[in-house]
């Protein structure tokens, strides 16, 4: 009896580990509203090949050190300033684009990275 009972414990551990496999491993990043004006130029840019305002720093590889958007191999994703009116330094805007060669995906924060949205871009 006592070894059926810690089959029956190893089975029930076993199979709940199991459920977990299909749980996503984040939220899921909310599609973008209605975005500036700025963005839709920095599209643009990223749609031409530039060139860009801050060539030191846009299309550049981003990271994901955050964690905040799907996982990815280094590399995969590049990122593009977008203007704040006002201010006299990049900010804190960003377009994150991820793919090879042409864009897959395209995601928008205005927060430094701490959050992103996915934008529709046609």
């Amino acid at each position: 009896m006592r070894g059926v009972k810690k089959l029956v414990v190893a089975l029930a551990g076993l199979c709940s580990a199991c459920a977990f496999v299909d749980a996503p491993a984040s939220d899921a990043i909310p599609v973008c509203g209605n975005l500036p004006a700025e963005a839709r130029d920095t599209i643009g840019l990223v749609e031409h090949g530039g060139p860009y305002p801050y060539p030191d720093n846009d299309d550049a590889r981003f990271g994901n050190y955050e964690g905040v958007l799907p996982d990815e191999e280094l590399g995969y994703y590049r990122e593009y300033t977008v203007d704040t009116p006002g201010l006299s330094h990049r900010g804190a805007r960003r377009i994150v684009t991820g793919g090879e060669g042409d864009p897959e995906v395209w995601y928008y924060t205005d927060d430094h990275y701490e959050s992103f949205c996915e934008m529709e871009v046609n």
